[in-house]
Order: structure tokens, then sequence, then C-alpha cells
């Protein structure tokens, strides 16, 4: 196994990977709306924006993108909040041929109740 690691994110809060890889399977930790530089943006879309965005870095480290993704899976923390995550989404995957799995789930909160949505991915890397 490989820990993934992209330079231009923050440290994990604890103990774990962003991301790790083994063979051709690519699994990241779920990725909060924190920018490099420790800001967390107020709104769903722009913290979507920025769990996708080092959910391709993660994939970006491992030779993957977003192509490879066979699943997503989001967290949000109000049903107001699944149309501006899915929005975000939706134009992610727009141009990919074959759409990831995804599942989408409401949950209490998270470690800072400044996070609004949390997004984890599974990919396969082609042989």
């Amino acid at each position: 196994m490989k820990a993934l690691a992209p330079a231009a994110m923050p440290a994990p809060f604890g103990s774990y990977s962003h991301g790790v890889a083994s063979g051709r399977l690519i699994v990241t930790s779920g990725q909060l709306g924190l920018a490099a530089d420790g800001t967390i943006p107020a709104g769903v879309e722009a913290q979507a924006e920025l769990c996708f965005s080092n959910i391709r870095a993660i994939l970006a480290e491992a030779g993957a993108d977003l192509s490879h993704v066979l699943r997503f899976t989001a967290f949000v923390t109000r049903r107001e909040h699944m149309a501006d995550y899915m929005a975000v989404r939706d134009r992610l995957v727009a141009g990919l041929a074959t759409k990831p799995a995804s599942t989408l789930l409401i949950v209490s909160g998270f470690t800072r109740p400044e996070f609004l949505v949390e997004v984890e991915a599974m990919a396969l890397l082609p042989h």
C-alpha cells in the first residue's frame, strides 16, 4: 500500500492518510471544504468544490483522475444542502462516459460546525 498525501493539501487532522493506493485500487478519506491556507468557505458549493479539488489531487498523485472513480460517498449537514452539492458533482462528472456510483447521506455534523459537506471517493486504475 502507498499513502497519498499531495503537498498542496493541508496535513490530515489525525493519524490517517488522505488517500491510499493498493494495486489498482485508490480510496480517499473524506475530504472537507478546507483550503490549503486553513480557510473554510461559507457555502456548500464552495466547500464541495474544495472537497472535489482535494480528491482530484489525491487521485493525480496515484496517476488517476475523475474518470477512474467508481463511487463517491458524500455527507451534508442539511437536506437543503443536497442540491448545491449535487450541482457541483454533476458539473464535474458531466463529460464522463460512465458516471460514478454515488451515495449522499444527511448527517448531524462534522468536527467543526463550519463544515457543511464531506466527500470521499473510490477509484480503480485501468490495467
